[in-house]
């Protein structure tokens, strides 16, 4: 699983969506970095709703989980070097 690679020690690596079969990792890789594995299922339109309306609000503050930031016309620009671990993108956000 490549996914590894890019968390960082003590980070957390997210599956979104469902898969119909067996999912397998190396376990002195995922012991190595002390990291976290978790699922997120398939959520409502009320669900995401609810989520931005919250961050909207600022009842959940996402500053830390937002480390780039670009246009909607820089983004092609600057895409590629997000997908770079020496970038540490975190979460980068295209503004409209």
């Amino acid at each position: 699983m490549h996914s590894f690679q890019y968390v960082a020690h003590g980070g957390k690596l997210v599956f979104v969506g469902l898969v119909k079969a067996d999912i397998a990792f190396s376990d002195p890789e995922f012991h190595k970095r002390e990291m976290t594995p978790m699922g997120s299922r398939n959520a409502t339109r009320e669900d995401f709703d609810k989520v931005m309306q919250a961050v909207a609000s600022g009842a959940i503050d996402v500053s830390g989980y937002i480390a780039h930031r670009a246009s909607f016309a820089e983004t092609i620009g600057q895409f590629e070097g997000w997908l770079k671990p020496e970038s540490k993108v975190i979460k980068a956000m295209v503004e409209l």
